[in-house]
């Protein structure tokens, strides 16, 4: 793999990861919104860089995550229910970004911060063991 592509894959981790601490800042401060939306891109983030790594990109979210459904999750590289975090933070935010009068609850986002955190390291543990 060259650098670039090893710098590019390292990067978008790390803003997974970040979006991740972000989330519990958000979370912290009763700011649910806002708190899906975060942890909607620490997972897209985890994903394009996985994507990145065996060559596959779209500049769009839903490309994103049909590429992701259709190359891991259809093959069973990564489990459905590890992946419905996922799809299901992407409708989430989807809704909280582009509809009015959503307004999510904490007993809604809280399991959503564990399961999303679940989710990042296990797309960067597939990343780690080169699959």
């Amino acid at each position: 793999m060259s650098d670039s592509k090893s710098e590019l894959i390292n990067y978008r981790l790390q803003r997974a990861y970040e979006a991740l601490e972000d989330a519990r800042i958000l979370a912290g401060a009763s700011r649910w919104n806002t708190c899906v939306n975060r942890l909607y891109y620490a997972c897209f983030y985890a994903v394009s860089a996985l994507l990145i790594q065996h060559g596959l990109s779209s500049s769009k979210h839903t490309g994103i995550r049909s590429l992701f459904n259709r190359h891991y999750v259809k093959t069973g590289k990564v489990a459905k229910e590890m992946a419905q975090i996922y799809n299901d933070l992407f409708e989430r935010r989807q809704e909280s970004d582009y509809l009015d009068f959503i307004r999510f609850k904490e007993s809604q986002v809280l399991p959503w911060i564990s399961k999303a955190e679940a989710f990042v390291k296990h797309i960067g543990a597939i990343i780690n063991s080169g699959c």
